[in-house]
């Protein structure tokens, strides 16, 4: 049995193919309702479809384990708008993102606060706390603010236009 300050190796130490680290723990979580506001017009709007997104987040030190989060979530359709918009999850992730917000805000602290390179924060990542992150993601969170960016949108260049930009009137 270890004690405090006792070193004990990793067991994992070594291994380079992310495929060969241990299988992570499912943990379930539902944003699934049967009906929700619309984020625009605030009709009640009806479930069209239900969808499962993974969330990588801290593991189980105890059990030595990542965790994922299977986020079983609805999606909704507003007949009024003709849009379809998803329950809010803002609580766990970002839009997009593969991370949870723990996982996010404890990588960019080991990089800016403890200023460790980013190939040694994504090691102790693993080490001490059970989730896989690939250095290049912590670069692109660090460098981009902890966000994730909008898509371009082919070949606009702005949403303001001239008129806007140089804050001319609008007129004929």
């Amino acid at each position: 049995m270890s004690g405090p300050g006792e070193y004990v190796p990793d067991p994992t130490e070594g291994i380079t193919n992310p495929e060969d680290l241990p299988q992570p723990q499912v943990v379930v979580r539902s944003r699934n309702s049967a009906h929700c506001a619309c984020p625009r017009c605030h009709r009640r709007c009806g479930r069209n479809n239900v969808v499962t997104r993974i969330l990588h987040d801290v593991g189980d030190l105890v059990v030595g384990r990542p965790r994922d989060i299977h986020l079983v979530y609805s999606q909704h359709y507003c007949p009024q708008c003709q849009k379809c918009f998803t329950a809010d999850m803002s609580d766990y992730a970002l839009p997009k993102a593969h991370y949870t917000h723990r996982v996010v805000s404890l990588a960019m602290r080991l990089v800016i606060e403890d200023g460790l390179p980013y190939q040694a924060a994504s090691w102790h990542l693993w080490r001490d706390h059970r989730v896989f992150v690939p250095f290049a993601t912590s670069q692109n969170w660090v460098e981009g603010g902890g966000k994730k960016g909008r898509q371009p949108h082919g070949r606009r260049v702005s949403r303001l236009g001239a008129g806007g930009l140089f804050r001319l009137p609008r007129g004929r």
